[in-house]
């Protein structure tokens, strides 16, 4: 396990630190503006950048690069969704998507408004249409600015954190016992599964809300 891990961990190190962290901003503002996020996760763009991180200012560096690469990707989705978003809607795309998400989409933006916009960003499919969405309703992007800044920052710090620590905390150890990498694997996989229950948890909630909201109004 250890041979494994460190050659895949050698692997992303040996990149160049800029390069690396250009492509992971890259790879966050594909998942948001063109819905590349539906197929690979920006999650794992982001833990496995994070694993080369050696120093303060590469984590720093790495968190600017994501928040930044998250917001430029959710204003070009705001801006797709604002001028093609109904074509985009019909598209062979759109309709692989699914009209039920659609109107999932539609109908939490309508119904919880910026609420909706902050919490997308730790839900499953909604990540990636929710600013499609807003460009498609009377929200303006200040305010569609002003919600998913925060929701951004909290993602990104929580993913950088976690991967540089757990690669962290692998090197330190992989000298000294052979069991390292399996504290590194356990430690990637317990964080992604409390992000899978915390995302299920939230999507559940914000569900029921919505069900309360509708019976209240029949």
């Amino acid at each position: 396990m250890n041979d494994i891990l460190d050659w895949i961990l050698t692997t992303v190190a040996g990149v160049d630190p800029v390069v690396r962290t250009l492509l992971a901003g890259l790879g966050i503002l594909l998942e948001t503006s063109v819905l590349v996020g539906l197929i690979v996760p920006g999650d794992t763009v982001v833990i496995v950048a994070s694993t080369a991180v050696a120093n303060a200012v590469e984590y720093v560096a790495l968190v600017v690069a994501v928040v930044a690469g998250a917001l430029s990707g959710e204003s070009i989705g705001f801006a797709l969704g604002r001028y093609f978003g109904p074509w985009i809607r019909s598209s062979r795309l759109g309709r692989r998507i699914g009209e039920r998400n659609w109107a999932k989409a539609e109908t939490y933006l309508r119904r919880r408004g910026g609420i909706a916009v902050f919490l997308s960003r730790f839900l499953p499919v909604l990540h990636s249409l929710i600013p499609l969405t807003v460009g498609m309703s009377s929200m303006r992007y200040r305010t569609f600015m002003k919600w998913t800044v925060p929701a951004c920052v909290i993602w990104a710090v929580a993913y950088v954190t976690v991967g540089s620590a757990a690669a962290g905390g692998y090197r330190e150890l992989s000298d000294r016992l052979h069991f390292a990498g399996y504290y590194f694997v356990g430690a990637v996989i317990v964080f992604i599964l409390l992000a899978y229950v915390v995302k299920r948890w939230l999507g559940h909630r914000e569900a029921r809300h919505m069900e309360h909201e509708e019976s209240s109004t029949e």
